[in-house]
C-alpha cells in the first residue's frame, strides 16, 4: 500500500536504535520508490505529545501502516522505549 506525503502511519516493529516502538504514530515526510523487487520506502518524522520531533528515519513499506478506524491512540514515556 502506498502511503502519500504528511499522511500518518503506524509503525509495525520496534525502531529502538530510534528510541520508537511498534504501534507509534508518525508521518510520511518522504517517498522511495523501490528498485526492481525491492520493496519501497519512506522517511518519516514522529513527534512527542507537544508536537516536538523526536526522531527522523528511514523505514520499509512493511515496517508501516495506515490507522485504522478501530484503534486508539495512546501516550507512552519516552523512558518506555524497548531495546
Amino acid at each position: 500500500m502506498k502511503h502519500e506525503l504528511f499522511s500518518h502511519v503506524i509503525l509495525t516493529q520496534d525502531l529502538p536504535e530510534a528510541g520508537l516502538c511498534r504501534g507509534d504514530l508518525a508521518t510520511v515526510v518522504e517517498q522511495y520508490p523501490g528498485a526492481a523487487g525491492q520493496e519501497s520506502g519512506y522517511e518519516l518524522e514522529v513527534f512527542n505529545a507537544v508536537g516536538d520531533t523526536v526522531a527522523v528515519v528511514s523505514v520499509r513499506e512493511s515496517q508501516v501502516e495506515a490507522p485504522r478506524q478501530d484503534e486508539r491512540l495512546c501516550v507512552r514515556q519516552a523512558a518506555e522505549v524497548v531495546g
